[in-house]
């Protein structure tokens, strides 16, 4: 599997983490690495007779043409190619993708040059959102096999016309050997309020709360990940009480779920930068059967946020926030609102 060899440069970094989790040294190994990335309304130029899309067709407000798409797919792809490629050669093994408006901008995101190469197939089915964006997974389809895949929706009762993205549940196995439950999502934003717009996100992590406590009930070992952009961080309490995510891996217990993403945004580090300050809404959380000191199956190594600095605005007001695709409806040619987030899987492999 050549998708699991370290890069030279990787190899000194990645021998100080192991050597930190009880790895010895002439220990061989295999890597994964998990991504999620909001790329910021990727939508295609087309009009869709089912959602409201016009803001992004080329007489709309963005005046959204063929070249800026295609500006907007190289930059995204020369994005991906660089997740994690201090450890991994080929970059993401897995990515959750979020503000996408079908399958198709997808497509041609993975046909697009330096990822056009990287054997990327997608997991997708449609979004119910009014504006039709809605999330996707891509895998190395060398590495990972897809043995199935559903979209849980999130209704409110007292909203009946309420319509939000879909939460996409993709199970598959990972180097022939680990089987994962990746669970893609986009929670409701905090347009109209944080306070009135709460009850949504808290419903959006009822509803994934369900999700993990499905797969735990039909497997109390099951190998889950959770990701994307919440809209909320990861000490509120749609995260922390309704999901029941944990903060430490020591208070992570059986049938529980560890967020990586709380120390790291109480050290005061985030993904989103709005009103003068920085919020960590795009996460990854794993179940806790990815956590222990037990190497022989895929766990969890670390967690980052790709924050590089040709991601981040130059200069002006906004100088150090991620370097956006647009500024109001003025197209400034960046990458995306936010930053990618990511993490490493390791795996001992057996002494020949």
């Amino acid at each position: 599997m050549k998708n699991c060899k370290i890069l030279p440069l990787g190899l000194a970094a990645l021998a100080l983490l192991l050597a930190a989790t009880g790895f010895a040294q002439k220990q061989k190994y295999m890597a994964a690495c998990v991504a999620f990335y909001n790329i910021e309304n990727l939508f295609d130029t087309i009009k869709s007779p089912d959602t409201n899309d016009s803001d992004f067709l080329p007489d709309g407000p963005y005046k959204w043409t063929s070249e800026k798409y295609w500006h907007k797919q190289r930059n995204i792809a020369s994005v991906i190619r660089q997740i994690g490629n201090e450890m991994l050669p080929a970059g993401p093994t897995l990515l959750g993708l979020c503000e996408i408006e079908n399958r198709t901008v997808v497509e041609d995101l993975i046909k697009t040059a330096p990822i056009d190469k990287m054997g990327y197939e997608i997991a997708y089915e449609p979004s119910p959102d009014a504006r039709g964006v809605g999330v996707a997974l891509i895998y190395q389809q060398n590495r990972f096999k897809v043995l199935g895949m559903r979209s849980a929706i999130l209704t409110i009762p007292s909203i009946p016309d309420f319509r939000t993205r879909n939460q996409l549940v993709v199970s598959g196995v990972l180097d022939g050997t680990d089987t994962l439950h990746v669970v893609v999502m986009h929670w409701p934003s905090k347009r109209g309020g944080e306070k009135s717009s709460k009850p949504l996100r808290d419903g959006a992590a009822q509803l994934c709360r369900s999700v993990v406590d499905s797969l735990y009930a039909a497997n109390a070992n099951a190998k889950i990940i959770l990701m994307g952009d919440l809209n909320d961080d990861p000490t509120s309490k749609s995260v922390v009480k309704v999901l029941g995510a944990r903060a430490t891996p020591e208070k992570t217990e059986k049938g529980g779920i560890y967020n990586p993403a709380y120390k790291m945004f109480k050290d005061g580090t985030g993904s989103y930068a709005w009103d003068d300050s920085w919020n960590l809404i795009d996460q990854i959380m794993v179940s806790q059967p990815l956590l222990g000191k037990d190497y022989s199956s895929y766990k969890f190594l670390r967690y980052k946020i790709f924050n590089a600095d040709f991601l981040k605005q130059k200069d002006g007001r906004y100088a150090g926030y991620p370097w956006r695709t647009f500024s109001g409806t003025t197209f400034v040619g960046g990458y995306s609102d936010h930053f990618p987030v990511y993490m490493f899987l390791v795996k001992t492999l057996p002494e020949q």
